[in-house]
């Protein structure tokens, strides 16, 4: 089965405008997500969808000088952007990203791809996401792994700007008509905050890259929690950041 992994990404952020773009250790966060998530066996494909906005210039130009697919799409109906990607790279299965996640880690994702792939004929959906177990991952692990019929139908039938806007919801909120199921954490670890939203966010992760990434590139979610588990003065500097509703 085709898997492609399609990260979205756009420069327009309200609470960080640039973010993906901006850097650590001199090279941009979109660029270590990208590496991440090409280290996932079970990905065949990694596309980044941004919009056709002149905005999005910068993130187009990146990714084909680094020889990465990219797609230009609907600024907001993110839902058609994603099916348009996904069809036009031979999806079978799609993978969704978003770009505020560069500490991504593949194994964790590679957990609920690979229990999508391997139960496809009864399971639609499966994901990282903090909203729906007792036994979270932080924010900043999220995967999503989905049927290309079940984004086929949600592009066809959708018709909220909530469900253009975040892609998955028209899956997810119907359990009479998808089977959906996600990967739990040994505790919770919600407590921890590894996305990049707020400057503040921004900081605590590039302080985890410059600690770890040189000594080793693949570190991982584990790796990142214990460096910050070891210096609270770390955790400290996004602790106050709310997740935007």
């Amino acid at each position: 089965m085709r898997t492609v992994a399609i990260i979205q990404a756009r420069m327009t952020s309200t609470r960080l405008p640039g973010k993906i773009l901006m850097e650590a250790l001199g090279r941009p966060l979109l660029l270590y997500e990208l590496e991440r998530i090409k280290k996932i066996e079970q990905v065949d494909s990694v596309v980044v969808a941004t919009t056709g906005n002149v905005s999005d210039d910068p993130v187009a130009a990146l990714c084909y000088a680094a020889g990465q697919p990219v797609f230009r799409g609907a600024e907001h109906d993110v839902l058609s952007r994603f099916y348009e990607a996904a069809m036009e790279h031979g999806a079978e299965a799609v993978v969704r990203f978003t770009a505020d996640c560069p500490l991504v880690d593949p194994e964790i994702s590679a957990r609920a791809i690979g229990h999508y792939l391997d139960n496809n004929d009864r399971v639609d959906y499966c994901a990282v996401d903090v909203k729906f177990t007792p036994r979270p991952f932080p924010r900043g692990a999220d995967t999503e792994a989905f049927s290309m019929r079940a984004l086929a139908e949600a592009y066809a039938e959708a018709s909220s700007r909530h469900e253009r806007e975040h892609v998955t919801p028209f899956i997810y909120e119907r359990p009479d008509r998808y089977r959906s199921e996600w990967i739990e954490a040994e505790k919770d670890l919600s407590g921890y905050r590894l996305t990049v939203d707020t400057r503040e966010d921004f900081e605590l992760v590039k302080a985890v890259i410059e600690r770890l990434y040189p000594a080793n590139p693949d570190f991982s979610l584990k790796d990142a929690l214990t460096l910050l588990d070891s210096d609270p003065a770390l955790a400290r500097l996004n602790a106050s950041v709310r997740q935007k509703t």
